[in-house]
């Protein structure tokens, strides 16, 4: 028999996956502007360097992201379905532990990443972070019902942001086998990739577990909050969300002011 908490978590993720189909089609008609945008540059200046000027410029999506107004559908995010450019070449130790250190306007959150069980996410992380692309961005998305996760990661601050480029999935196996209703559980204090729902199109977008969370096991896990972070992003969450909302900007503001990607 379904109880009213499983219906309730179903109707969420069903909810969200609407919300995700909905937000790919915007981006890809937007996607589609942009590539006539750039065509009609390139005829206007006649030239290789416009074109490429613009293509760079791609507004991608985040992986992962998008301010998902969808609570209960986990984390997600939108992200591009199609990878513009190539992730980064891969230049961190594979055998190496790192930390993700977020500087943020309500305290520092360390996160600690294993690049011998996500290497791509780290190299991502640390080539993202190098070049300051992190900076002054705000937390865009905090779920405080069905799921609770603090999102960030988004340059746009709306959930469509990204780095003009895709990565691939790993380490889903470490939560555990889904159980019958398709989930497994983030744990508190778990870092992991946002998406657009669609299997590896992470690519800056990651959020927050700050409560457990049952969550599909397609959301790459790639860190773990330490004490204080976790509190910090807990104090957030009791402030809740903006306008009331269940899902939405957090009323507190999270801003990183900095972020950085050292050995641990």
């Amino acid at each position: 028999m379904v109880t009213s908490d499983q219906r309730r978590r179903q109707l969420a993720r069903e909810k969200f996956e609407r919300q995700q189909q909905r937000r790919t089609q915007s981006r890809k008609k937007k996607q589609r502007y942009t590539i006539i945008a750039a065509a009609l540059a390139v005829v206007l200046a006649a030239g290789a360097a416009a074109y490429a000027s613009i293509g760079l410029s791609d507004g991608d999506t985040k992986a992962d992201g998008s301010s998902a107004g969808d609570s209960q559908s986990p984390s997600a995010t939108p992200s591009p379905s199609k990878s513009a450019a190539p992730e980064p070449a891969m230049s961190i130790d594979k055998k190496a532990k790192y930390s993700l250190d977020l500087t943020t306007n309500q305290g520092t959150i360390k996160i600690a990443m294993d690049a011998t069980k996500t290497p791509h996410t780290v190299n991502s992380f640390k080539s993202l972070a190098d070049k300051g692309y992190f900076n002054g961005t705000k937390c865009h998305r905090l779920t405080t019902e069905g799921i609770f996760v603090l999102q960030c990661g988004d340059p746009q601050g709306d959930g469509m942001g990204g780095p003009g480029y895709t990565i691939p999935d790993e380490n889903l196996t470490a939560l555990g086998k889904a159980g019958a209703d398709g989930t497994v559980t983030y744990p508190a204090g778990t870092v992991a990739m946002a998406n657009t729902g669609q299997p590896h199109s992470g690519g800056s977008q990651f959020f927050l577990v700050y409560k457990d969370s049952k969550l599909p096991p397609s959301y790459t896990p790639f860190g773990t909050m330490d004490a204080v972070g976790l509190k910090a992003v807990q104090d957030v969450a009791k402030d809740g969300v903006a306008g009331g909302a269940k899902d939405g900007a957090p009323k507190k503001a999270v801003t990183m002011e900095k972020a950085a990607v050292p050995k641990a």
